[in-house]
């Protein structure tokens, strides 16, 4: 059996990326950022980026596809954690 490298990164950028939703969509329901540590996701955030610049410019759409997505939920996820922390009710 032979398997395409490029098989396999569609099968990963997809189950990293579907792992990340249940989360993801939990916190757009919830708007409850409380646990959520501002610092972690602003890295996160920032590394997904990174991911989709990476894929970019090597042309990679598995790369692509997987940290679009992702980083339009976790930028959702981002502002709202900002938000909240900045408007927090005291």
């Amino acid at each position: 059996m032979n398997i395409s490298p490029e098989l396999i990164g569609y099968v990963a950028a997809a189950l990293t990326t579907l792992s990340f939703l249940p989360q993801a969509i939990l916190t757009l329901k919830t708007r409850d950022t409380e646990s959520l540590s501002l610092s972690m996701y602003s890295a996160f955030t920032l590394g997904v980026l990174l991911w989709l610049v990476y894929g970019l410019v090597i042309a990679d759409k598995a790369i692509i596809f997987a940290n679009a997505i992702t980083l339009l939920l976790a930028s959702f996820i981002l502002a709202l954690k900002v938000r909240n922390t900045l408007f927090r009710k005291r």
